[in-house]
């Protein structure tokens, strides 16, 4: 996996988006307008840059999903480490 393209995913998201993901698996897409909804789309980048979670093994959103972390198991700790409310989750 690359480096963050700058538009609010990681260098991978053109990959995932196209291919059909299983039961289990959130495609980054519905990651990325998950984080808009919650955060604001111009914060949810910056949010997702700049926060480091000890949850994430003290990595940043972007760090994470470099790492090969999944987009459900990120998306997971964001929303318990944020307090995301259960209806956004």
């Amino acid at each position: 996996m690359g480096r963050p393209s700058g538009r609010g995913e990681c260098a991978a998201w053109e990959t995932c988006r196209q291919s059909e993901c299983g039961v289990g698996f959130m495609r980054l897409t519905v990651f990325w307008e998950r984080m808009a909804d919650h955060f604001g789309e111009s914060y949810a980048d910056s949010f997702a840059r700049d926060h480091v979670m000890a949850g994430l093994g003290g990595r940043t959103v972007h760090q994470a999903l470099a790492d090969g972390w999944e987009a459900k198991d990120v998306w997971r700790v964001v929303c318990g480490t944020m307090d995301v409310p259960y209806d956004k989750r």
